[in-house]
């Protein structure tokens, strides 16, 4: 068995609606792309016929990784976490002590970290240093630069 990994709803709508385009018009483009190739003629010495039965080979590689990690997803349910503390699908405002910055990120699961749409790893330096922390106190950041401190102004759930 897997590793069990949390997602949000839209996370596991994201993974799920992915495997349905590789099972449906990913299996179809290659079936098609096979089909030419075979229709060329002699298939020991045919290049396209063997990267068409490559290319069919990493799909369904990818297709039966995408079924594990599905198969491992659970669903967070933000109505059970402590709204006092920053944890896993909060959303935290935080100041950078040293240049007054604020910034609010969402912490997630690894597979959804998306650093344009604010969302962050729990296991990046920063997801870590953030985890646990209650509103008022201050996160030491480990970052290649040195420790950088954030004071955190806010945690929503």
């Amino acid at each position: 068995m897997g590793k069990v990994q949390y997602y949000t709803e839209e996370g596991l709508k994201k993974l799920k609606d992915e495997l349905l385009l590789l099972k449906t018009k990913g299996r179809q483009d290659i079936a098609k792309q096979i089909a030419e190739a075979r229709d060329k003629g002699d298939l020991s010495e045919n290049a396209e016929y063997d990267a068409a039965k490559d290319a069919q080979g990493h799909l369904e590689l990818k297709i039966a990784k995408l079924e594990g990690v599905i198969g491992n997803a659970r669903v967070l349910d933000n109505s059970k976490m402590d709204p006092s503390k920053v944890g896993i699908l909060s959303t935290v405002k935080i100041k950078n002590i040293k240049n007054g910055m604020t910034v609010s990120y969402t912490l997630v699961s690894e597979e959804e970290a998306d650093l344009k749409a604010h969302k962050i790893s729990l296991a990046s330096p920063f997801g870590i240093g953030l985890l646990g922390k209650k509103v008022g106190e201050v996160a030491q950041i480990k970052a290649p630069a040195g420790v950088v401190e954030f004071e955190v102004l806010e945690i929503e759930y």
